[in-house]
């Protein structure tokens, strides 16, 4: 699985993307993913099954769903700001189950 993590200025989410990977390794799931701002995303989506925002750019979470025509979800702000892998996980299959 790929994961496209969207923020204001792909760098807020460096943390966040550590823990996911910690996460995934210790699951022992195939799981890639990397940060981009919305400057940059439009130039890697293709490569990317799901899409996730930080919450600080929620409000374009309609417009890159349009766009891309990827599964979109925001990450909840609880679970962003402590990094809280698990549930991101189960919002990754949320989004990917619809």
């Amino acid at each position: 699985m790929k994961v496209l993590l969207i923020c204001a200025g792909g760098m807020s989410t460096s943390i966040l993307m550590k823990k996911l990977k910690t996460y995934a390794k210790e699951q022992e799931m195939d799981f890639d993913v990397i940060a981009k701002g919305l400057g940059d995303y439009v130039d890697v989506f293709t490569e990317y099954d799901v899409l996730l925002l930080g919450p600080q750019v929620s409000y374009k979470c309609n417009d890159i769903r349009n766009i891309t025509q990827k599964p979109v979800a925001v990450i909840p702000q609880l679970d962003y700001a402590l990094g809280k892998a698990d549930n991101i996980f189960k919002l990754i299959s949320e989004v990917m189950a619809q």
